[in-house]
Parts: structure tokens; sequence; C-alpha cells
């Protein structure tokens, strides 16, 4: 999004160093998993009026809302739950790309 350059940058650092800290780690065991989560029903959202909140949620391709918390945490547990998952980033958005 335009104005997003910083956050942008903080976000791509961290997709960046997934896999090599994932390798880094393996040798003790650690698996390094990285969530991109999109838009979420969290207090920070809450707060906004519900026209805003609808509106955000329209704009996620499929499913059109915004993420439920619960999904979030399913999504975490099947990570955990799979051994072969290291070293990936896992985005959960509903195929959301914001426009500029």
């Amino acid at each position: 999004q335009v104005g997003q350059a910083a956050y942008s940058a903080s976000k791509g650092g961290i997709v960046a160093m997934t896999l090599p800290v994932a390798r880094d780690l393996a040798p003790l065991g650690i698996r390094v998993v990285t969530i991109a989560p999109g838009l979420f029903s969290t207090p920070l959202l809450a707060g906004l009026p519900e026209k805003v909140r609808n509106f955000l949620g329209q704009q996620v391709p499929f499913p059109s809302r915004l993420g439920d918390p619960a999904e979030y945490a399913h999504l975490v547990q099947a990570l955990a739950e799979n051994p072969m998952i290291n070293g990936e980033v896992v985005r959960l958005d509903g195929a959301l790309r914001m426009q500029p």
C-alpha cells in the first residue's frame, strides 16, 4: 500500500529470514514457520465502526469476511502437528492482496 514502505520492509525481513533460521536451528530440532495473516477480527478491528469492518471483510476474495481467531489457532495446531512443515511461510488471508 502507498506509504507502507517501512511496514513492508519489516514484513519482508521476517519472510526472508524464515528459511535460513529454520536451517540454522534444525540441528537443535527447532522448526520455524511463519504465518502471514490477512485481516482478522481482532480487538483492534473490533474498535472500528461496523460499516468499516464490513467493507474490509468484503475486500477478501474468499471467504469475503474477516478471519476468525479460531481459524488462526486451527492453522497453528495443524502446523505444530505436522513435523515436515519447516522453513515455510503460510499465508492465511483468503487470497487478499491490499490495493495501493
